[in-house]
């Protein structure tokens, strides 16, 4: 239940985090679920319609008697402009405050060329889409952004991003949001991978992994259905973690031996072109697998066995009970989740595996879009956000 606060208008956040759920809702309901007096509740009730957080139904609830007015949550009341940047691609979308995509754009964006190059195409892009989608800028609510490199969570600034050169501490968000006019988080691109996948297609999972394998290799970790960043943001870097077939590889990060040196689409498509083999990027070895080229197949699945060896010492640490694979090698389907499913089912505790499942993502290139819509739906319409935008200057 919730309590009565000083303010009457100070709880109308928590109230709204349970009209959230999509479902109308009377004034009688609301009063039954909540506890609180009908006046409170009016109040807080006006200031969420104010704001028009919430709105009322079209159609009015009769239990017998005058039929009376319900209440729902108001997903079209802001957009939100999301945006996954890849190595060497971009998704870039504007949602609904219920993460439904009003429109979407992928292009080939290398984020080597730098960040006021890059920013600035993004920031173009979302205008065009604003005005495509016919809304203003003052119905963003927020930004959100995904970067492929470590980003220090409490700045949103890329640290040591090893393939993102002249971004290293670049302010993204004060940049962008100068421009746009909203506030923006930025985070690594596996985490905001791992929020859409657990927000769109796993909800259930109280605990779940997201591994990226593309370019580079890295895991979004969701603990007890909240993403664990860790102490600076940095949780989930399992490229960078040494294994034994690789000790004679020198990685881009400068450092020897790590897995991203050996199993990351990058190290893959190196082997094939050194084999004869033309393979540019993670999409070509994909291409050539799905093309049945052995070499291409063996490779793939070695690659899946060497992020499973990684992987399985995860399992026995952390127990999560789904593990999801994403990237553009997940497009290679079972050739690599047999590698991953070998090793981790071999070398892990059987209470562990017990009931693990291990798949492919559900929503593909979009995870991240939606995952970055979710990481700024869910800072906007935390109950102290909603309160201090309702409550007045």
């Amino acid at each position: 239940m919730l309590s009565e606060a000083n303010g009457s208008i100070a709880g109308a956040g928590a109230l709204l985090n349970i009209m959230r759920d999509g479902r109308a809702r009377t004034r009688a309901e609301l009063i039954q679920l909540t506890g609180l007096a009908r006046s409170t509740l009016a109040q807080r009730l006006d200031a969420l319609l104010s704001r028009q957080w919430i709105v009322p139904t079209e159609e009015a609830i009769s239990s017998g008697g005058r039929p009376a007015v319900a209440f729902t949550f108001n997903r079209t009341a802001r957009v939100v402009l999301a945006a996954d940047l890849g190595a060497t691609h971009a998704r870039v979308a504007v949602t609904d405050l219920g993460t439904a995509v009003l429109a979407e754009r992928a292009a080939e964006v290398p984020i080597d060329r730098g960040p006021e190059e890059t920013l600035g195409w993004l920031q173009h892009t979302f205008e065009e889409m604003l005005a495509e989608t016919g809304h203003r800028p003052e119905e963003i609510c927020g930004i959100g952004v995904g970067l492929p490199g470590p980003v220090e969570h409490s700045s949103g600034r890329p640290v040591n991003p090893p393939i993102m050169p002249g971004w290293d501490g670049f302010p993204v968000p004060e940049w962008l949001g100068s421009r746009l006019g909203a506030p923006v988080l930025v985070d690594n691109d596996v985490n905001i991978m791992a929020l859409g996948e657990h927000w769109a297609a796993r909800p259930e999972a109280d605990h779940l992994i997201f591994v990226k394998i593309g370019t580079g290799i890295g895991c979004g970790i969701i603990s007890d259905r909240r993403l664990h960043r860790g102490a600076q943001g940095a949780a989930g870097d399992i490229g960078h973690i040494q294994v034994a077939s690789a000790l004679d590889t020198v990685c881009r990060c400068g450092n020897v031996g790590c897995l991203e040196a050996v199993a990351s689409g990058a190290a893959i498509s190196a082997k094939l072109c050194a084999a004869g083999v033309t393979a540019e990027d993670s999409r070509d070895v994909v291409r050539l697998v799905r093309g049945g080229n052995t070499q291409a197949v063996q490779l793939i699945r070695q690659a899946g066995r060497e992020v499973g060896d990684v992987l399985a010492s995860i399992v026995n640490f952390f127990n999560p009970s789904v593990i999801v694979v994403g990237g553009d090698i997940s497009e290679a389907g079972e050739q690599v989740l047999a590698g991953l499913r070998e090793v981790i089912y071999s070398r892990s505790l059987p209470l562990a595996t017990q009931h693990l499942t291990i798949t492919g993502s559900e929503l593909g290139d979009r995870a991240g879009v939606i995952g970055a819509a979710v990481m700024v739906i869910e800072h906007v319409l935390a109950p102290g956000s909603v309160d201090r935008s309702v409550s007045p200057a």
